[in-house]
């Protein structure tokens, strides 16, 4: 077992706070010292509130349900001996109301469009056989409700 960390810290900095008129940037800290700007999403708290040059959760969300299921391909594709060129994913996540009537995000669409090169080439069935077995084994799938669809573009 691991245990993964970060610090989230955010800072009035003079502002009248208590009239919900205070930015809502702050910072993501990670091991290893990387920072992000961060900030709750204009499409739940309009500018100038918001921050658009920042990393809201909903998108941090998203990237990380990407990511994990890019990381998880990749390690599988070499495996099996398959040689992976690029992988970009478009992913998008919906907010919307969920069963109970609360705001989530119900649905995270995954498009990774997927290069390989040498003379071994997954078939489309290969192909879509590594995006599943990526997606079972994804930690991060495996930790939500959401539904992550995947759909992935050989390339």
């Amino acid at each position: 077992m691991a245990t993964y960390g970060t610090t989230i810290a955010w800072q009035r900095n003079g502002e009248t706070f208590t009239d919900n008129r205070y930015s809502r940037a702050h910072r993501w800290t990670f091991d290893g010292g990387i920072e992000l700007r961060a900030s709750s999403s204009a499409h739940v708290v309009p500018l100038p509130y918001s921050a658009e040059d920042a990393v809201d959760p909903e998108e941090a969300f998203v990237a990380s349900l990407s990511s994990c299921h890019m990381l998880w391909f990749l390690s599988i594709a070499a495996k099996q001996r398959f040689c992976v060129d690029s992988y970009t994913d478009a992913a998008e996540g919906l907010m919307q109301k969920n069963a109970e009537g609360r705001l989530a995000m119900t649905v995270v669409t995954l498009r990774p469009h997927v290069v390989f090169s040498g003379d071994k080439q997954p078939s489309l069935s290969e192909f879509e056989a590594l995006h599943h077995r990526a997606h079972e084994e994804c930690f991060i799938a495996n930790s939500v409700k959401t539904e992550v669809r995947c759909v992935p573009v050989l390339g």
